[in-house]
């Protein structure tokens, strides 16, 4: 199966170790999965290559039982060592047509956009999602210090060709606003890795962002 077409970025978990509390990302991931997330990314910023790939398998496993996606953060060649759904690029990352080029055209690709001249370049690319980041500041992207706020999201999500996959400090309280501005989906770091209870808080992250969603079509 064409991992392109399983792509629902409706719920977006990336994780972050250090936010973890020294529990497995195996059992985050597990967890957050069993409360509702859609699609997985890797972030691994400070991992040789072999651990990274090790952990890249073990994660891969959890979600290929479920069949949820799994993305690699930056690392095209992790993404192919271990057969991932695809990768997610930065703007200083490999660029896009470097990417599909390597990984071919049934890998998905998405890309980080911090403001609308991003978002339109993005829409000659051939990528699945851009990431809008960040809709508020947020201590997991320290050198991004304003956010664009829910009426940025509103003005890139209309003018992109590609889902709009919001990110930066999204909780609860402010999913279900986001998805209604026009975002395909939420992603979210802290809010499922830090939570005592993954599961718990990724199925009301779900139901914010499905009750946004409904109400916005």
């Amino acid at each position: 199966m064409n991992p392109r077409l399983l792509l629902d970025p409706l719920l977006y978990l990336v994780t972050d170790r250090k936010l973890s509390h020294g529990r497995p990302l195996t059992e985050i991931v597990e967890k957050a999965v069993a409360g509702g997330v859609t699609v997985v990314q890797l972030r691994e910023k400070d991992m040789s290559t072999r651990a990274f790939i090790e952990e890249a398998l073990a994660v891969k496993m959890v979600l290929d039982i479920h069949g949820v996606p799994l993305l690699i953060n930056d690392r095209t060649d992790v993404a192919l060592a271990v057969d991932a759904a695809g990768v997610h690029l930065g703007q200083e990352d490999m660029p896009c047509g470097i990417a599909r080029r390597v990984l071919g055209a049934d890998k998905i690709i998405g890309l980080s956009v911090e403001n609308v001249q991003q978002a339109e370049e993005a829409n000659s690319k051939d990528i699945d999602y851009i990431a809008v980041s960040p809709v508020f500041s947020t201590s997991t992207k320290k050198e991004l210090t304003k956010g664009l706020g829910i009426e940025g999201v509103k003005k890139i999500a209309s003018l992109s060709k590609h889902p709009a996959v919001a990110i930066g400090s999204i909780k609860e309280n402010n999913a279900a606003a986001i998805m209604q501005a026009g975002a395909s989906g939420i992603a979210v770091v802290s809010a499922i890795c830090s939570s005592p209870d993954p599961e718990m808080a990724a199925a009301g992250l779900l139901r914010e962002a499905l009750k946004g969603r409904i109400i916005k079509y």
